[in-house]
């Protein structure tokens, strides 16, 4: 049992991270040619970052969803920080 559980772990640790590569490709080499777009304070990009260090890779990626899917032009944005 402590055998899946540590594996468990292993693989949502990997997650995170390749999810973090992701976002970090995207802040370094795709946002700098849209611009800043984002209506909220942290960027949504940012937000999933520090959600996925905190919650690990399904709650995380779970939130930064969600943030991604309330930042278009209907919804105020604003500061919304990661509780």
């Amino acid at each position: 049992m402590k055998q899946l559980s540590n594996l468990l772990k292993n693989i949502n640790s990997y997650l995170t991270k390749v999810f973090i590569y992701i976002v970090r490709f995207y802040q370094k080499y795709i946002s700098p040619l849209k611009g800043p777009t984002c209506r909220f304070y942290p960027t949504c990009s940012q937000y999933a970052i520090e959600a996925l260090k905190k919650y690990g890779a399904l709650k995380g990626s779970y939130l930064a969803i969600r943030r991604i899917l309330k930042c278009h032009p209907f919804h105020p944005g604003g500061y919304d920080p990661l509780k």
